[in-house]
């Protein structure tokens, strides 16, 4: 098994993952601005949609969206509790918030990657819009230690992950103190600091 990477991208919590699972995979670090693996690899030939995460599982088999790996690792070891069990309405729980953080957070905060392409009311708008999903967070872990309750899943994992982007872009979200005890609290994580090594994000 492989994953392609790029450092703090979207692709940190199928590494994150990985490590909580304790799986063994090669990583593979990819520049993003040209396209090339950290060996010289066009990844572009590897995976045509440019973008990471990639999981190469086998000589026939990968997956190339975040969400979708993110699920299939933890399904390869439903012991490890993270993810619920195919079928139950936890589990339809957890698919809700893969949806809410793909499609509220992540799309909405990856906005400033690229920020020549908003306008300043633009920039306004775009984070009067995080700050209400962000509330939709904080207002969850007001009794829940973690979005499913009091156990770590996948979707911790990629909020973590989306959040950290917060403090890259200049986005204060301070005012939000459930969430700023949550980042800690993964952030803390054996799992966590070992990808974030590993990725070189943490010395």
């Amino acid at each position: 098994m492989k994953l392609y990477y790029s450092p703090g991208a979207c692709s940190l919590a199928s590494h994150i993952t990985i490590s909580e699972l304790g799986i063994e995979a090669d990583t593979v670090k990819v520049d993003l601005k040209t396209h090339t693996t950290e060996s010289g690899e066009d990844f572009l030939a590897i995976n045509k949609k440019g973008y990471v995460p990639y999981l190469k599982i086998d000589e026939t088999k990968n997956l190339s969206e975040g969400v979708a790996i993110l699920q299939y690792l933890a399904d390869l070891h439903p012991e490890k509790d993270l993810t619920p069990e195919v079928g139950t309405f936890e589990r339809y729980q957890l698919q809700e918030w893969l949806t809410f953080i793909s499609s509220e957070l992540h799309k909405a905060i990856g906005t400033f990657f690229t920020p020549d392409a908003l306008s300043e009311v633009g920039v306004e708008q775009v984070t009067k819009r995080i700050k209400a999903r962000l509330q939709i967070v904080e207002t969850r872990l007001t009794s829940n230690e973690f979005l499913l309750g009091g156990t770590f899943t996948i979707a911790d994992a990629y909020l973590f992950t989306i959040l950290s982007w917060c403090k890259m872009m200049s986005i204060d979200i301070s005012e939000y103190t459930n969430i700023t005890v949550y980042i800690e609290k993964i952030a803390n994580r054996p799992s966590v600091q070992t990808a974030m090594k590993e990725e070189g994000l943490l010395g």
